[in-house]
């Protein structure tokens, strides 16, 4: 009995461990690739890696766009209780990642697709796409998407620096206060913490994105301090991604998700909840599972 009060009262002192969080997850970074479809993760395959993962919705953006429509129009997918926003990518192929911003080839496609749209309904966003050069910006085809996308309501996930967030935003009609970007990874590159809360004060509706987030966690799996003490001071501007790539990325969803309701189960519940699924459903209309 003595050993027992002693143990408890070490749980007292300490704090015992938080459990991980056990709620939806809207992953707000998804491609379904063709080397996916076409190779080794077929749709079911697909599907059951997102039910495991207690994945309730998704922002699917895939190279072809064709990805993306087989998920959303899927029965299967319905069945496995999965919601898919769509996405319109800029990439028909791998040669599109360089020259999309002055390709007007690539312009007139998301005109068509945006009037197509998919078996599920409208594309609900543009990309995502990448800028290895910020000043790449600046381009005729980016300028006049960003102007489309705040025209017609739609997201931007964008793969982008700092400098590129603010070139973009300049380009649309409210010079960023009307439209909502998702900031892949929040800045691959490794944006300090205080340039990314900069960013997100300038931008109303700038969402940050955590997937390969440099910096994000610390031993065990937690969240490092600076990151902890931004997503506490601003819960409602964050998003999870699995950023599903490469096929490898589809052969370590489970791990990606576990890890990401590791460091959830260090907040406080209702910050978690709004990281993991309340952002996202809210960003475009989706009800509680």
């Amino acid at each position: 009995m003595r050993g027992w009060l002693a143990a408890a009262g070490v749980l007292l002192a300490t704090g015992a461990a938080a459990a991980d969080y056990a709620g939806p997850i809207f992953d707000a970074h998804l491609h379904y690739n063709v080397e996916a479809y076409d190779g080794p993760h077929p749709l079911a395959d697909a599907l059951a890696r997102m039910q495991r993962s207690g994945v309730r919705a998704v922002i699917a953006n895939s190279r072809p766009n064709e990805g993306t429509k087989r998920l959303a129009q899927a029965p299967q997918t319905r069945r496995a209780g999965v919601t898919v926003v769509p996405f319109v990518r800029l990439y028909r192929n791998r040669a599109d990642y360089d020259n999309w911003f002055r390709d007007e080839t690539i312009h007139a496609m998301v005109q068509e697709e945006l009037a197509r749209g998919t078996a599920a309904g409208p594309y609900r966003g543009l990309g995502e796409f990448h800028l290895y050069d910020a000043q790449n910006a600046n381009g005729p085809v980016a300028r006049k998407l960003m102007a489309l996308a705040e025209e017609k309501g739609l997201a931007v996930l964008a793969h982008v620096d700092d400098t590129a967030v603010d070139l973009l935003m300049a380009h649309t009609p409210s010079k960023g206060a009307k439209v909502g970007l998702i900031w892949a990874h929040t800045g691959i590159g490794g944006a300090p913490v205080a340039r990314v809360e900069q960013l997100l004060v300038r931008y109303p509706r700038l969402m940050g994105e955590l997937s390969y987030r440099p910096g994000l966690t610390c031993d065990g799996g937690s969240l490092c301090p600076e990151w902890r003490a931004l997503v506490l001071k601003y819960p409602d501007r964050f998003l999870l991604g699995s950023d599903t790539w490469i096929n490898q990325r589809w052969e370590s969803y489970d791990a990606t998700m576990r890890g990401y309701r590791t460091w959830l189960g260090d907040l406080p519940p209702d910050v978690a909840r709004r990281i993991a699924w309340d952002n996202g459903a809210n960003l475009f209309g989706l009800t509680k599972p």
